[in-house]
């Protein structure tokens, strides 16, 4: 039986693939579980139309992301911490704690995009890697200062 998956399904295909598999497995799983439609003229139509619709979107994300990673393209984010006596850090700078920054300066940024080795334990300037979707990344630089 051919059917269109609606959804990637693990060992049988991608979203918006045409394949064949046993009707049995069709009427009482696929489709079912709304992972697959009966393949016909109408609903091939469909699936071309949506992919048609999965690539525009894919296109303009990818054209935003690039964008994006552009923009933030040698940035330079200044992220103050307290400091004790003998100048070391009251607490480390995280992933989160530049994702939080880089929030506050208007790039949504995810901390699991953020790539930092390990964390910072230092006044300095550190080189960080922002990775985005579609294979992009950027480098920022962090600069850790005394809080004032």
């Amino acid at each position: 039986m051919k059917v269109i998956l609606l959804k990637d399904v693990e060992k049988i295909g991608k979203k918006y693939e045409v394949k064949t598999v046993k009707a049995g497995y069709a009427r009482n799983f696929l489709i079912p579980q709304g992972l697959a439609r009966i393949a016909d003229e109408k609903t091939l139509a469909w699936v071309e139309k949506q992919r048609e619709l999965a690539e525009k979107k894919a296109e303009e994300e990818l054209e935003k992301v690039g964008s994006l990673a552009s923009e933030m393209d040698e940035l330079e984010v200044e992220i103050p911490v307290k400091l004790g006596e003998k100048e070391q850090l009251f607490e480390k700078v995280t992933a989160p704690k530049i994702a939080a920054r880089l929030k506050e300066l208007g790039y949504e940024i995810k901390k699991n995009q953020i790539e930092l080795p390990q964390e910072i334990t230092e006044l300095g300037e550190f080189e960080v890697k922002i990775k985005f979707e579609h294979n992009l990344e950027t480098q920022i630089k962090v600069i850790v200062v005394e809080e004032k």
